[in-house]
């Protein structure tokens, strides 16, 4: 396909100026060398011009100051040229008076000379008079900025030919059915009004990043073909004081002359914190944008018909004043896409991408639990990437699975080279993190065990679960702690308590910090169950400051004892798994080191007469 040649850019106004003069004093010596006479006359010496008129030879001879034309016997006009002595006349040179040559004198031409002299008193003047033009207009452009300093900075849409709506959007049924009545308020509101109801301010959007928030906001434009002004919290915000407010004002004074219409805040919490918080006291720029915001949603002005959609994924930080019905009095949670969303999601991605009869999509959204809209989008871009990396005309499941794994667990490192050490080392760790991850009853499933490095890490084992969840037990977050200890555990058993390395630092990092939050954010422990500890460590709010936990010393020593408690629970469940099943411990070693890599239908076969020991179990 032919590549479309990058649009030229606009010339700046001080070109355009300077081409303009530059043609324009083009144009006036074109015209001074037109005005002047062309001369292609013979030149000839003036004792000749003389000797042939005394001569008879000569019918006309014209002075013109020192320059004598002249027209020969049978012409009718001068075809020769001479000069003659300056201060004599050419009777004086030796001209008979007798002669029967005509002899007429012309005063001598101004026209050159004065359209020479017209164009150097012109043509500075002009230039001049240009440059003071281009100055005063670069002031006016400067003074215009200043001028604008205070208006909104928001983007129009809703006049677009391709308009986005709710059918080009895969999943989040739930939230579209909310933004439908959104829809249904702008497009016939006296039907609302006639029964008393109150078409509701704003619509606040909340949900993890990239779960289609924005795309949303326009799809609800879209279906109400009504104006939608776009701006993000951030631009409200700026060094001086009350510009943040003024492009509120402005922003919604636009939105009324426009109404019924749409404002939409993308990362409204970037200007709509809580007050209070910040170490100007109430007076800071963001402070006074809010403020502002908050009197342009529900002020004494009433009826305007302007409704305010606003996303964030940090919803907890909001100001009250913001969230209260009459402000905000519609929240749209935009959760994780399900197993069948996902699905939609990757068809409308793969849509116009060529694939080839092996794509499965429907097993590539079953393995996706978890993933954002904006993810499976970046899975299909790679997908396509990988495909035209090999050449290939169409794209297939290979491909996308190894699209997949690159976008959730890292691309290969396959340029470095670790010893045989090392590759033993990091095998018998990855078969420790699956033996346990497989024989534990509430594990997820492994999905793949290899020993080629990936992203950050030396090797991975990577456990799926079969299913989309909404909730994990205590039963599911112990057998996640064991497993991750698995790989520390193998080292111990095989290479002796002093044989461990820093390859399990991130398996510890990420058990503990899941053991804490059982902890302190789920209640999960055995003499703190039940209580929740939450640790806000926001650090700019004064008496968070003073008071950073929400608990006693003792109560600390407590949490401790109980994260300590379930990390050698885990540690020990590990340990008597792998000293159980040593066989398959050295046996999935083996194979790793052979083969790389292990799906999971061949980690079942080796683990096939595996068996979880009594000690292992929880109940």
């Amino acid at each position: 396909m032919a590549t479309k040649p990058p649009t030229p850019k606009k010339p700046s106004n001080f070109i355009r100026l300077g081409l303009f003069w530059a043609i324009l004093v083009v144009a006036i010596l074109a015209v001074v060398a037109i005005s002047s006479p062309r001369d292609t006359l013979k030149e000839v010496s003036i004792s000749e011009v003389i000797s042939r008129a005394n001569a008879g030879e000569v019918t006309k001879i014209e002075i013109q100051g020192n320059e004598v034309k002249v027209t020969p016997k049978g012409s009718d006009k001068p075809t020769e040229k001479s000069t003659k002595e300056s201060g004599s006349s050419i009777y004086d040179q030796g001209l008979n008076k007798d002669a029967k040559t005509e002899v007429k004198i012309v005063p001598p031409s101004t026209t050159g000379d004065t359209l020479w002299n017209l164009a150097i008193i012109i043509i500075p003047v002009i230039l001049i008079a240009g440059f003071f033009m281009f100055m005063m207009r670069q002031a006016q452009g400067q003074n215009n900025q200043a001028m604008g300093f205070g208006k909104s900075k928001a983007k129009l849409y809703g006049q677009d030919k391709l308009k986005v709506v709710f059918d080009d959007i895969a999943g989040n049924e739930s939230a579209k059915q909310d933004l439908e009545e959104v829809v249904d308020f702008l497009k016939h509101p006296k039907k609302y009004e006639a029964l008393g109801a109150k078409i509701p301010k704003g619509v606040l959007l909340v949900g993890n990043p990239g779960t289609g928030k924005t795309m949303l906001a326009r799809a609800v434009a879209g279906e109400a073909n009504v104006p939608f002004f776009s701006i993000s919290g951030s631009e409200f915000v700026e060094m001086f004081v009350g510009v943040g407010a003024s492009r509120v004002r402005d922003l919604f004074a636009k939105a009324k002359k426009n109404a019924p219409a749409i404002i939409f805040i993308d990362e409204i919490d970037a200007v709509g914190r809580k007050r209070g918080s910040g170490m100007g006291g109430g007076h800071d720029e963001r402070e006074q944008t809010l403020n502002q915001i908050l009197v342009e949603m529900d002020g004494f002005e009433t009826g305007t018909n302007v409704i305010v959609l606003a996303a964030t994924n940090r919803s907890d930080v909001l100001d009250p004043a913001l969230l209260r019905p009459g402000r905000f009095d519609r929240r749209t949670n935009i959760t994780l896409p399900e197993r069948k969303d996902r699905e939609a999601i990757l068809k409308v991605h793969f849509k116009k991408k060529p694939v080839d009869d092996t794509v499965n999509l429907d097993a590539l959204a079953a393995k996706t639990a978890g993933s954002s809209g904006a993810d499976l989008a970046n899975i299909a871009n790679e997908a396509a990437i990988v495909a035209a990396r090999r050449n290939a005309k169409k794209i297939s499941n290979k491909d996308l699975t190894e699209a997949f794994e690159k976008v959730a667990i890292g691309p290969e490192r396959k340029a470095k080279i670790m010893n045989d050490k090392e590759k033993r080392l990091t095998a018998y760790h990855e078969a420790g993190h699956a033996i346990v991850g497989h024989l534990l009853p509430d594990s997820d499933p492994v999905h793949k065990v290899t020993i080629i490095p990936r992203g950050g890490t030396g090797g991975v084992t990577w456990f799926l679960p079969p299913e989309d969840t909404s909730y994990t037990n205590v039963y599911e977050f112990k057998d996640i702690l064991a497993r991750a200890l698995g790989g520390r555990i193998a080292e111990e058993i095989v290479y002796g308590k002093d044989g461990i390395t820093t390859g399990a630092g991130s398996d510890l990092r990420k058990a503990t910090e899941i053991a804490r939050d059982m902890v302190i954010e789920q209640g999960m422990g055995s003499k703190l169950r039940d209580q929740v500890f939450h640790d806000d460590n926001g650090g700019m709010v004064f008496d968070k400051m003073t008071h950073e936990r929400p608990y006693s010393d003792d109560t600390a020593k407590l949490i401790d004892l109980e994260v300590r408690h379930l990390m050698e629970e885990a540690k020990t469940r590990a340990y008597a798994i792998l000293t159980h099943a040593r066989k398959d411990l050295d046996a999935m070693a083996e194979a790793l080191l052979k083969e790389e890599t292990l799906e999971e239908d061949r980690v079942k076969a080796i683990l096939k007469d595996a068996t979880l020991p009594k000690e292992a179990k929880l109940y």
